[in-house]
């Protein structure tokens, strides 16, 4: 009896060294947004904590369609707080946030959360974000940095003839306790310029490469590249799906994030193509506008979430969110991108 005891003891010790703890099943999908959140044009110096006080009674009717064109930031937060975490997501990759939006979406979202990134025009706080926020509880944060998409991208830097700086946010996450490593790269395009945009392309293109290749790991683009998948200003799009050969990189670029070489060629994959089609919602628009509902005319689809060529993950859901809500307000001149993936 005593010897059948130990053994069972044996055997639970065993189990227990090898299992992997309750609360994380790595087999469960992960919820990413990309969202592109209009920047903060309408300043005032209403606080988080006065937006939440000032929430109207849950239960009369909000006057349907009643509020129309941009409102300011101090409304528009708490739609897109509501909205995001509502959805179950871990990961949001943003576009145009300026140093108040970041703070704000950090208290909003609360202390599971944390972000990395940097302001574009001085690489501290100027400027406008693409930062990266992710879920503590589901990530361990392994490494990060920022790059300029110009010809001088490790200084914030514009390319000849952008209309701004624009910036990209890598990030290497580890899913908790043992589980797989993975890249995401962040950015926003500019959009007045073709030729930034295909030199931002190759970039990006190019340092996914690095990733995937260094790190054996999955690697994932999100962001706004002002560039749609048909079209004149399609160079980007082209570029990063390899339909368009890229362009040159800036040398120190090209040194720093070189691969060995003969290696295979790499592209992107729109994820919207590479889902189940069952599992594709029918919104297609990202891009609407601060438009009335029956307005079309500008909308277009510019916002993008891509899986590396390499693998390492699925695709099993993929949805355009509203950004209107009944009473009229349009929580961003974008709609979020969401993205379920098995990594």
């Amino acid at each position: 009896m005593q010897v059948c005891f130990f053994a069972i003891l044996k055997i639970v010790q065993i189990l227990a060294h090898w299992q992997i703890k309750p609360g994380v099943d790595h087999s469960k999908p992960l919820r990413f947004v990309t969202y592109n959140l209009r920047y903060d044009s309408q300043p005032d110096s209403i606080t988080v904590q006065q937006s939440l006080d000032n929430l109207p009674d849950p239960l009369p009717a909000p006057g349907y369609l009643r509020k129309n064109g941009e409102q300011p930031w101090s409304l528009r937060r708490l739609r897109v707080a509501e909205h995001l975490l509502g959805e179950g997501i871990v990961l949001a990759g943003f576009q145009e946030a300026l140093v108040r939006q970041v703070h704000d979406l950090a208290e909003l979202f609360g202390e599971d959360w944390d972000w990395v990134g940097v302001g574009r025009d001085d690489g501290v706080e100027a400027g406008e974000y693409s930062p990266v926020f992710y879920k503590k509880s589901e990530f361990v944060l392994r490494s990060y940095d920022s790059f300029w998409t110009s010809n001088t991208p490790f200084t914030p830097s514009r390319f000849p003839g952008a209309g701004s700086h624009r910036v990209c946010t890598t990030i290497r996450l580890q899913r908790r306790q043992g589980g797989q490593e993975f890249v995401v790269l962040n950015t926003h395009m500019d959009d007045q310029s073709e030729a930034q945009r295909r030199h931002a392309a190759s970039m990006i293109l190019a340092r996914a490469r690095y990733e995937a290749v260094t790190t054996r790991s999955p690697v994932f683009v999100l962001g706004d590249f002002n560039s749609p998948p048909t079209g004149r200003d399609s160079g980007a799009y082209e570029i990063t799906t390899g339909v368009r050969p890229p362009g040159a990189l800036p040398a120190d670029f090209a040194a720093k994030f070189s691969v060995e070489p003969g290696l295979p060629p790499f592209v992107l994959h729109d994820l919207r193509a590479h889902t189940p089609r069952r599992a594709v919602s029918a919104n297609h628009a990202t891009f609407t506008g601060f438009t009335a509902p029956n307005d079309t005319r500008a909308w277009s689809r510019i916002d993008f979430v891509f899986g590396g060529g390499n693998g390492g993950w699925e695709a099993t859901g993929y949805k355009v969110g509203s950004a209107r809500t009944d009473d009229g307000v349009l929580a961003s001149d974008h709609r979020p991108v969401f993205v379920d993936v098995t990594i």
